[in-house]
């Protein structure tokens, strides 16, 4: 370790000169040269955080490319789940709906009746009990070129029509179908 040495005069200094011949100590070398090495390791130190923080940068991008893949494979997961079990909830509802007979089923027929190809010369089939409850209703020929009938096979608040251009069913389940298709479309 250097050693300070301290010197006082009686009058201030004018001037200065460090002479020709003048060769430093051993101490006072070593002393220049560690303040020239103090300059370089700095430099090395800067060196060695610029390469830690470009590598931290680096390793926080992957992190993130890492967590937006697994939250889009969780979305996509929990999307199709949340579709499914929508479905699910409506189809109970529509159970629940048509047990109390609370649905219009001229509504039912008149969504049908609007993807026909032709609105003449169809035929709808609909179940006994939707058919008495439409004719109460007071609309059981109010539609012209259109003949409503008892059909067994065709279930409460469904509807079949028969066009001469083909069959056109509205089943709950085709409905509930493409619902559960339109929730999973929606990004």
């Amino acid at each position: 370790m250097p050693k300070t040495v301290t010197t006082q005069f009686a009058m201030p200094i004018v001037s200065a000169e460090i002479l020709p011949d003048y060769q430093p100590s051993a101490e006072a070398a070593e002393l220049s040269n560690s303040t020239g090495g103090l300059e370089a390791e700095a430099e090395q130190v800067s060196d060695v955080q610029r390469n830690s923080f470009a590598q931290a940068t680096e390793m926080l991008k992957a992190v993130t490319v890492k967590l937006n893949e697994f939250y889009e494979q969780l979305f996509s997961r929990h999307k199709e789940e949340i579709a499914r079990l929508s479905v699910e909830i409506a189809r109970k509802i529509l159970a629940r709906k048509i047990s109390d007979k609370d649905y219009e089923i001229e509504k039912i027929v008149e969504q049908a009746l609007q993807e026909a190809p032709v609105q003449e010369d169809i035929v709808v089939h609909l179940n006994p009990d939707d058919l008495a409850d439409h004719e109460k209703a007071g609309e059981g020929g109010s539609l012209p070129g259109i003949k409503f009938v008892p059909d067994a096979n065709v279930g409460r608040a469904e509807c079949m029509l028969e066009t001469p251009k083909g069959t056109i069913e509205s089943s709950i389940e085709d409905n509930l179908e493409k619902i559960g298709k339109a929730l999973l479309a929606v990004e």
